[in-house]
């Protein structure tokens, strides 16, 4: 009798088949021995729940390993290739989307300049069309299993929904699961982006294995993506790790996009860093940025990077500036956290080996000591890629969850059902 005739899943089983395929996705596992000592199940369990997964389609098994004695042991996969996912990241002046495999792996990606403020209908019909080029790019192939988009901003993780994005007019409430939903009749899960961030680096990057870790993005804003005990940590509704509106300067006159005054976001991130470059260039300060604006360059955080690279002195102390206020405040996360790891990630933080070093040397010199005995402050090796895998982590996170994998094992995939991100 195979699992489409089974009945429904009894709880506990679902947990078990949860675990199993945990251990074989995340590699802790291969054979059945192994996933016995790995889940902590008896291998009877362990027997019934792999055929059922197989069953299902998802787990196939490979060709005897060598024996040991005894019966040969076959090794298990997940078949990272019975489905495909759409991903997103957007940015405040870019997008980028790709398609991957089921485990992650970009197949094609793609990335152009873009502008969030021209609203959700503009920018995400341009997601759609790059979705629609990289498939055709690809080809006929498996179907699509669902999408994962990141939004520069708090998103209500529930619904998919922006919640008064600060960089983001005319986003807020917008249904952005709906908008794929119709389109691509797959399931859609919406994010903040430095959660997706986050979660990349956790399951493919300097992260794996770890279990605290502190992911943060320093680009036109500031944000952090919080692993807590292995798991990304999204809080009650979703915003957690919203480092950039946190107060830096009180009595600041600077108005941040937010609405308030002195936060981080508006006094240290990319921002911030071309306002000030501008204002610099203009009032003759620095030589090399008035020479930029006189050429009719823009004055941005990659102008005062690149101004800072020549040596203008300008600059260098424009970014000092900007990586003090970044690392006083990851003082405060380390202090109160504890992390093992702090990724840093955004554009800014490619402004050179001396942004990174001011911001590991002020963490350091203000947090205590036993904090940061064995703090690893480095920059993120995942680089664009970061949120994009994250997003597809997201999207198999979601289906393969003890809550919605039983809506879907029997049919043994879940494409063409949209209605699964709303549980």
């Amino acid at each position: 009798m195979d699992a489409r005739t089974q009945g429904p899943l009894a709880p506990d089983h679902v947990v078990d088949l949860v675990r199993v395929l945990d251990a074989v996705r995340s590699g802790r596992a291969s054979t059945r021995p192994e996933l016995a000592q790995a889940t902590g199940l008896g291998r009877n369990v362990v027997t019934q729940r792999v055929a059922r997964l197989m069953d299902s389609g998802l787990l196939v098994e490979g060709p005897p390993l060598r024996s040991t004695g005894g019966r040969a042991p076959r090794a298990l996969r997940f078949p990272a290739d019975a489905g495909r996912m759409l991903v997103a990241e957007l940015g405040a002046t870019s997008i980028g989307a790709a398609v991957s495999d089921l485990e992650g792996t970009l197949l094609a990606q793609y990335e152009e300049d873009a502008d969030v403020t021209m609203g959700p209908v503009t920018v995400l019909t341009r997601v759609a069309e790059v979705f629609d080029e990289l498939l055709q790019q690809l080809g006929a192939g498996a179907p699509i299993w669902g999408l994962g988009i990141g939004l520069p901003g708090p998103v209500e993780f529930a619904t998919g929904r922006p919640v008064a994005p600060p960089i983001m007019p005319g986003w807020d409430g917008f249904d952005v699961r709906a908008f794929f939903a119709g389109r691509f009749q797959a399931p859609v899960w919406v994010d903040n982006d430095v959660n997706v961030m986050a979660l990349g680096e956790l399951r493919s990057g300097q992260a794996k294995g770890l279990r605290d870790v502190v992911y943060v993005k320093i680009g036109s804003g500031i944000g952090a993506g919080l692993v807590s005990q292995g798991v990304l940590h999204r809080g009650a509704q979703g915003c957690a790790g919203d480092i950039g509106h946190v107060i830096v300067e009180e009595g600041s006159t600077v108005l941040c996009r937010c609405g308030k005054f002195g936060c981080l976001e508006a006094l240290a991130g990319g921002a911030a860093l071309g306002r000030d470059g501008e204002t610099a260039a203009r009032e003759g300060d620095s030589a090399y940025l008035a020479d930029l604006l006189a050429s009719g360059d823009t004055i941005d955080a990659r102008a005062v990077s690149e101004a800072a690279i020549h040596g203008d002195p300008v600059a260098i102390k424009l970014l000092a500036a900007s990586a003090r206020l970044v690392g006083q405040t990851l003082a405060r996360i380390v202090n109160f956290f504890n992390p093992s790891l702090i990724l840093v990630g955004g554009g800014v933080s490619e402004a050179g080996d001396y942004y990174l070093a001011e911001v590991r040397q002020t963490v350091i010199g203000r947090s205590l000591p036993l904090a940061t005995r064995s703090l690893q402050i480095v920059r993120s090796g995942l680089s664009d890629r970061a949120g994009l895998r994250g997003a597809a982590h997201m999207v198999m996170d979601a289906l393969l969850s003890p809550e919605i994998l039983p809506t879907w094992l029997d049919q043994g995939t879940p494409a063409g059902r949209a209605e699964l991100a709303a549980q």
